[in-house]
C-alpha cells in the first residue's frame, strides 16, 4: 500500500505544481479554475464520474493481481503491475537501490502532497505560496 500511495502522491504532486503553474487541458471548462476549487468544479461539469471509471478498472486489475498472487497462480512482487520492469538495472544490486529510490521518494511525496494541499487552503492562493 505504502508503494502504491508514493506513486500516486508522486503524480499528484506534479500534478498539483503543473496546475498552478498554468497548464491545463484544452477546453473552456478547465480554465481559470484553482486547484483547491477543482473537484467541486470538475463534479459539477460532470468529468468526475468517468474519470471514476477509469480509477474502478485500475482498482479492479490491482484486485485480480492481488488474488491471484496470493493464490500463487501468478509470480508477483508488491507493487508489481508488470509494466515497467524492463527499465529497472539488470543487476541486482542496482535494481535495489532503483526500489529503494522509489519508496523513499513516494515516502517524500506523500508528505509534499499533504503539505502542497494544507498550504494552498490555509493561504487561498496557488503554489509556490508566496
Amino acid at each position: 500500500a505504502e508503494l502504491k500511495h508514493g506513486r500516486v502522491c508522486m503524480l499528484a504532486t506534479v500534478g498539483w505544481i503543473a496546475t498552478d503553474s498554468g497548464l491545463r487541458f484544452a477546453g473552456d471548462m478547465f480554465q481559470n479554475v484553482s486547484t483547491i476549487e477543482a473537484h467541486n468544479k470538475m463534479l459539477e461539469a460532470g468529468v468526475m464520474a468517468p474519470l471514476l471509471a477509469g480509477v474502478a478498472v485500475v482498482e479492479l486489475y490491482g484486485g485480480w493481481l492481488t488474488l491471484n498472487g496470493f493464490e500463487e497462480r501468478i509470480k508477483r512482487e508488491a507493487g508489481d503491475f508488470f509494466i515497467g520492469k524492463q527499465v529497472l538495472p539488470k543487476d541486482p544490486e542496482q535494481e535495489r537501490l532503483m526500489r529503494l529510490k522509489e519508496i523513499e521518494n513516494g515516502r517524500l511525496a506523500m508528505l509534499a502532497f499533504s503539505g502542497i494541499c494544507t498550504q494552498a487552503v490555509l493561504t487561498n492562493s496557488a503554489w509556490p505560496f508566496l
